[in-house]
């Protein structure tokens, strides 16, 4: 059994419909269990959509109707195939206009429409290609969250669920993508992007031979082929390395994808709906192939707090106070680097910065840096190799590129650094230029 996950450029319109059919069909003896995300466009669509209701207008729910409309006549699939779920949805928005209602649950109702049509869409043109399918919302065959709704955390007893129900299928399943259900029925989502984190539970819960994602690119590049017109597929890397990718800036696929198919050890393979045939990049717990350096990922956007005090000179305790506070306000940090009297944190918005910013005001003085970027330079044959940081610093200083704070953990798995915002493609091109090329 694999699972196969599509996003939405894959179902874009009704030719990737048939597309993403055929793909399917090539691999039906190995059992595919299909997750979808909605047809592209539609989520944001959708979260638009309820804005415009509390101010009385329907433009974006317009165009989701003629958007899956033209869709299923294009497949020539009957026209009242989603009317069920548009009916609902214009119902809720309604309902929106005289409350004026907005909440992360709402969100979350709202925005979950997109995969409930785009998988029952999939499955009717399966089935119209004598390829037997059905559609199922993934909180009804056992995906079940608490009710954190926008960031749910899946509880425990859903893979046994899942596995359960999927395990007595004779076709082949359609999932919705994005989230769950919870405990009273409610739809709730993850992040955005966590219907390559759905496939994972999937996959683990089913014991898949492997997770397939499917997008619009050839794998993971060495870089942002947008920015690096010789960025290459990388054709294997570990579960540490694209981790580390994934989190910062590689947006091929979700962070939390990794975690569920390493504790089974299930590769996951990151392919091309366009262009089927190409091998694209496998990630794998462990893998030999230890270049020095495989790619190159990097965060805009980002905001540097300095938090410094001659409180920290041998006090204990002191960096707990100010961790405590980015606790509190609910703000996670994405890199550290300390000195005797200064600790600097790297966060990815200004979010409750101004309410931890008073919490530490009694015993430190605050120092904010906006427009800043993350780059990391990843590879596992980093570890032990002497000399490494020495090229990227000398490669970034001959191209005018100041670094502002740096980080390498033991395992020298990565060196991340903090820039100027404006000099991210200059130095992201002068790096995959002398390291990659």
């Amino acid at each position: 059994m694999i699972v196969m996950k599509f996003g939405g450029s894959s179902v874009k319109d009704a030719e990737m419909f048939r597309q993403v059919a055929s793909i399917i069909k090539d691999r039906i003896e190995q059992k595919p269990v299909i997750v979808l995300s909605a047809v592209k466009g539609t989520t944001d669509s959708l979260i638009a959509s309820i804005k415009e209701a509390t101010e009385g207008k329907f433009d974006s729910y317009t165009s989701i109707v003629e958007n899956h409309t033209k869709i299923l006549e294009d497949l020539g699939l009957p026209q009242d195939l989603v009317k069920e779920e548009l009916d609902e949805l214009k119902k809720a928005l309604e309902v929106i206009e005289k409350t004026k209602e907005e909440s992360k649950k709402l969100l979350d109702y709202i925005s979950y429409f997109g995969e409930r049509m785009s998988t029952k869409i999939l499955a009717a043109h399966l089935d119209s290609t004598q390829t037997s399918s059905k559609s199922y919302i993934s909180g009804d065959i056992g995906l079940k969250t608490d009710s954190n709704f926008g960031d749910a955390t899946m509880l425990s007893g859903s893979f046994e669920k899942m596995n359960e129900n999927i395990s007595k299928m004779d076709h082949v399943p359609v999932i919705t993508g994005f989230g769950g259900k919870d405990e009273n029925g409610e739809f709730t989502t993850f992040q955005r992007g966590g219907s390559d984190y759905v496939a994972a539970l999937i996959g683990s819960a089913v014991d898949a031979k492997e997770i397939q994602i499917w997008t619009d690119v050839n794998g993971i590049m060495t870089a942002n082929p947008q920015v690096v017109k010789n960025a290459k597929t990388i054709p294997i890397l570990s579960f540490k390395e694209a981790s580390e990718l994934a989190y910062f800036g590689a947006k091929v696929l979700h962070p939390k994808t990794i975690l569920p198919a390493i504790e089974k050890s299930i590769p996951v393979l990151v392919l091309n709906t366009f262009e089927p045939d190409n091998t694209g990049s496998k990630i794998v717990k462990e893998t030999e192939h230890k270049e020095i350096i495989k790619a190159i990922s990097y965060k805009k956007g980002i905001t540097v707090i300095s938090v410094e005090s001659t409180r920290m000179l041998n006090a204990h305790g002191y960096l707990a106070k100010i961790f405590e506070a980015f606790s509190k306000h609910g703000k996670s940090v994405d890199m550290i680097s300390t000195s005797e009297v200064d600790v600097s944190i790297t966060i990815d918005n200004d979010e409750n910065l101004d309410l931890i910013a008073e919490e530490l005001k009694d015993i430190a003085n605050i120092e904010v840096k906006n427009n800043k970027a993350i780059m990391y330079v990843v590879g596992e044959g980093m570890k032990h190799r002497p000399g490494t940081a020495g090229k990227i610093f000398e490669i970034l200083g001959k191209q005018d590129v100041n670094v502002e704070m740096i980080s390498q953990c033991f395992d020298e798995i990565s060196i991340g650094f903090v820039i100027d915002q404006e000099l991210t493609e200059k130095a992201l091109s002068a790096l995959h230029q002398e390291v990659l090329e």
